[in-house]
């Protein structure tokens, strides 16, 4: 019987568990937490967002790192066949806005338990608490040492996560045992996180949402990722989930480098004639009414004097003294409203990490290295990075499973 070691009890550690030790192997899954599937808990904002219900050549596509990567570890295990094991374990799941899979329950924590008792049922070895600090092959064995003592085991699968949210145990350990090994590291950036701001203005709408508004990032003139949807203004800049995607937008293109700039179109929907002529409409409608009174109708409260004094017009100023080239300059303010981005919030608040262990070193077929036999890599410890609604779980439990088939594989 083949011993399996899994070093992190993600997700992806998770799915290899349980998909190693259905084929026959001993399992012994080592995480550094308490309890496991700790990140599972925040997606989704706490619900578990678990997948997504979109045809699998999706998947590829909301995935700008590396996405081309995972097309042989989706035809081995899709969305559809994560499903169908999550409803055998009598877990409820429905489909929202976007193609989002939650538990019926909206409740990560339903997951999480379903999830453990699958492996105590499979008899995986679980050791919670309990951090791999050095992972050595010796001959045909690799050698796992803890803080508690050593596992020897015919094969090793490192699914430790990236560098984002270490409070949830990924602080970054699988990349030191990967380079440990001989393989490389590509360069590790945040992706799906908030943007900050040069400007200060934002932190006086801070929690202010926008719907339904396009963002884009611009640099030197050249418009270089857009987005359509909902953001947010914070204490430090801007967030939301037009904004993520930016972020993982900027993450993997090379021209996108700090500072950047920012353009807001806050009514998209409407041509540059068609929202002169609602401008004109609401002001023939308040007249008499000082500029930051009449545009009431048109945006929120606070987002008025900002607008206001990006087209260069006094607040106070009459409504009938606004010239056309005013009026002009206005519509072009809620179509360009302008913020210089300088950078991003610490890769430690980020969803995801952009980057890690070199996929060009990694066999897409079987998650095992191209150069250390038996060793295999899962999840976000790969260079593989995908945007919000479901994609990066789906990722993590298909090259779960994937590392997991192989591993226990006798040979």
């Amino acid at each position: 019987m083949k011993h399996v070691i899994i070093i992190g009890a993600g997700a992806a550690g998770i799915m290899a568990a349980l998909a190693a030790a259905g084929q026959g192997a001993s399992v012994t899954l080592l995480e550094k937490n308490n309890i496991v599937g700790k990140k599972m808990g925040i997606t989704g904002k706490g619900r578990c967002n678990l997948t997504n219900a979109c045809a699998m050549d999706e998947f590829v596509a909301h995935t700008p790192g590396n996405g081309k990567f995972l097309y042989s570890a989706y035809g081995q295990f899709s969305n559809e066949n994560l499903l169908d094991l999550l409803h055998q374990w009598g877990l409820e799941t429905k489909v929202e806005r976007g193609g989002r899979v939650f538990p019926q329950s909206d409740s990560a924590i339903e997951v999480r338990k379903l999830l453990y008792d699958r492996l105590c049922r499979a008899g995986v070895h679980i050791r919670l608490n309990e951090a791999a600090t050095a992972v050595q092959r010796w001959g045909d064995t690799f050698a796992v040492r803890t803080q508690a003592g050593q596992y020897e085991g015919d094969a090793c699968i490192i699914t430790t996560g990236g560098m984002s949210y270490p409070v949830t145990g990924s602080s970054g350990d699988g990349y030191g045992f990967a380079k440990s090994l001989g393989h490389a590291v590509t360069e590790l950036k945040p992706s799906l996180i908030p943007f900050t701001t040069k400007e200060t203005w934002p932190h006086a709408l801070s929690g202010l949402s926008l719907r339904n508004v396009e963002a884009s990032l611009w640099k030197r003139g050249k418009m270089l990722a857009s987005q359509f949807g909902e953001m947010l203004f914070t204490h430090f800049g801007v967030s939301g989930p037009i904004i993520l995607m930016l972020s993982a937008a900027a993450a993997h293109k090379k021209q996108c480098q700090y500072p950047m700039q920012l353009r807001i179109n806050l009514k998209p929907a409407l041509s540059k004639e068609t929202l002169d002529q609602r401008v004109q409409r609401d002001f023939q409608k308040y007249i008499r009414k000082e500029a930051e009174n009449a545009m009431k109708d048109l945006l929120p409260q606070r987002l008025i004097p900002i607008v206001l004094e990006q087209a260069g017009i006094d607040g106070r100023c009459q409504v009938n003294q606004i010239s056309r080239e005013q009026r002009q300059d206005l519509v072009d303010s809620l179509q360009a409203l302008t913020l210089t981005i300088t950078g991003t919030r610490p890769i430690e608040e980020a969803i995801v990490t952009a980057g890690g262990v070199s996929v060009r070193e990694i066999n897409p077929k079987t998650m095992e290295s191209k150069l250390t036999p038996r060793l295999y890599f899962a999840g976000e410890v790969m260079d593989i990075d995908a945007y919000t609604g479901g994609y990066n779980l789906q990722a993590a439990f298909s090259t779960g499973y994937v590392a997991g088939m192989a591993a226990a594989k006798e040979e």
